[in-house]
């Protein structure tokens, strides 16, 4: 049966931003709720609780505190008989208010201004707010993203160059109860040789991030995550030994999901041992998996693109065919990288353009088998060095990134341009992208009903599936399905259908495409910077010989 909340500032008081924050939340998670509005008397609280048959009763009082206690005193005593009856009262304002509202013991809980999203969610759901223990939290992605709606889980990466340093780091975090999921960032030796000691180098130790070595090192990680908010934790599927890599992982840490690439951590952009088309076999094998075990997986495609100056219509591209290959090797609930920001280039008409359009085309792959999670990120490549500047972009990022109404917001430090965050540094981050959060649903513009945004959504989308019909065309006779081979894909990237700027003198890729920002998008341009057309860049193509490639 559906619970009742009646809610008002009580008496003079008339700032009700609080109470209507509270009763959003309240609404998402399942109660009927009933908003008396501004400055309501005492008297009539009583009356409209008693005819809704309340619940509960939140009241808010943000004045004076000596005024405040008689107040609160006269609403407690002529409550008493409807608490006796089983109604809770809840009570909001600010911290001296607050100290008094204790002090009658009359509130079943009491907010200063001082709890997190999680906090008013869990009295909710007559869960104790910081309770220690691990029952108070979801420990799956997806119970932690329906439980929290309608805010974003957050997660962020960590890792640094010692064990020590990052266990530290993790429970301090943890403590903070600012994120939902820690993304273990582990150096590049415990990516690609966890099981091959005699590749490992000292020279390489912690590089990139914490040294894992064994499956006690991802357990004590895991232990230290264990208090506070209890978040979960994360890793990337390494660049080789995928599946024994994997069985560690959820061994040890539990992963929350899956983080894998279609195209890159290979030979092609130095970062694992096998070849193009061998590593799309792999991860392939790594997303059925996780798919078996119904953990979900994201593949973090796109930005890669991006992040090598790759035109749009590329990245868009590369997010279908990532999605695609999810959900063809059995991935029940993929989440939907979206990198903001990547080329640092582009205006932030044409970067949500461009996510909306990834969003647009991968849509129609969701049903009842296959369902798809929003998350966002800021740009690992647009951080500005100076630590003011960097604060305002993170904030003005994840604003920007609200637009899309992700499930997950992956929180990139705002030190990224110069030293790999401390647990400081993320808990500072953290509180920046909370608040605008918490702006943004308190009621953002749309901005994807600018003209110009729709605009450029429709002629991405266009153009991307002419690309994706020039990637079916170089499949065989006997080829089952060309977006899924990875020969078929290996060749795409070889003969330039996908390309990059930075693939410039890459074995696996053509690497000739040159790429501007014009009017604020990423598009294909020739050697005067004029733009080319994505039919005309694909027939010529297409139409030539591969140039000694």
């Amino acid at each position: 049966m559906q619970k009742t909340v009646v809610a008002a500032a009580l008496g003079e008081c008339v700032h009700v931003a609080g109470v209507m924050n509270f009763l959003r939340l309240a609404e998402a998670n399942g109660w009927r709720t009933v908003f008396l509005g501004p400055a309501v008397p005492v008297e009539e609280v009583i009356r409209a609780a008693k005819r809704e048959k309340a619940d509960l009763v939140g009241v808010s009082y943000r004045l004076t505190p000596e005024t405040g206690e008689r107040l609160l005193a006269e609403f407690a005593e002529d409550a008493d008989e409807l608490r006796e009856q089983g109604t809770r009262f809840y009570f909001a304002g600010t911290p001296p208010v607050a100290e008094r509202a204790r002090a009658m013991g009359f509130f079943t809980t009491i907010f200063d201004g001082s709890e997190t999203v999680e906090d008013v969610i869990n009295s909710l759901k007559d869960k104790p707010a910081a309770s220690g223990t691990p029952d108070a939290y979801p420990s799956t992605t997806l119970e932690r993203i329906r439980w929290k709606a309608p805010y974003p889980i957050l997660r962020h990466h960590f890792g640094l160059p010692t064990m020590q340093a990052t266990v530290e780091g993790i429970r301090q975090i943890a403590e903070a109860r600012v994120l939902d999921v820690i993304s273990l960032g582990v150096d590049q030796d415990a990516q690609e040789n966890f099981f091959h000691p005699d590749r490992q180098s000292a020279r390489k130790f912690g590089a990139g991030g914490v040294p894992v070595r064994s499956p006690e090192d991802y357990r004590a990680l895991y232990q230290a995550s264990r208090t506070g908010n209890f978040p979960l934790l994360r890793t990337y599927s390494g660049t080789d030994d995928f599946i024994r890599l994997a069985e560690v992982f959820m061994g040890t840490i539990h992963n929350a999901w899956c983080a894998i690439p279609l195209f890159w951590f290979n030979a092609m952009d130095g970062r694992g041992p096998w070849d193009l088309a061998g590593s799309i076999r792999e991860h392939q094998k790594v997303m059925a998996w996780y798919g078996e075990r119904g953990v979900p997986v994201e593949l973090n495609e796109p930005h890669h693109w991006g992040m090598r100056d790759a035109p749009d219509v590329v990245c868009v591209v590369s997010a279908y065919l990532a999605a695609y290959n999810a959900k063809a090797f059995g991935v029940k609930d993929y989440i939907a990288q979206l990198m903001f920001n990547s080329p640092p280039g582009l205006s932030d008409a044409m970067d949500l353009a461009k996510m909306d359009a990834i969003l647009r085309i991968i849509a129609p792959l969701e049903d009842n088998t296959f369902h798809i999670w929003r998350q966002t990120r800021t740009g690992l490549l647009s951080y500005p060095l100076q630590p003011a500047a960097a604060r305002a972009h993170l904030s003005a990022s994840i604003y920007l990134q609200m637009a899309v109404r992700p499930h997950i917001v992956h929180i990139v430090g705002h030190t990224e341009a110069d030293h790999a965050a401390t647990g400081e540094d993320v808990i500072e981050a953290a509180q920046m992208a909370r608040r605008s959060i918490e702006n943004a649903l308190r009621g953002a513009p749309d901005m994807l009903a600018d003209p110009a945004v729709q605009r450029r959504i429709h002629t991405i989308v266009q153009d991307a599936q002419l690309t994706l019909d020039a990637i079916r065309s170089l499949a065989g006779v006997n080829t089952i399905d060309p977006l899924t081979d990875p020969d078929v894909l290996a060749e795409a990237v070889k003969r330039g259908i996908l390309d990059a700027p930075h693939l410039r003198n890459n074995k696996f890729a053509r690497g000739e495409i040159r790429t501007a920002f014009l009017n604020g998008a990423c598009v294909s341009v020739d050697a005067n910077g004029r733009e080319i057309k994505e039919k005309d860049r694909l027939y010529a193509l297409l139409n030539q010989k591969e140039n000694g490639k």
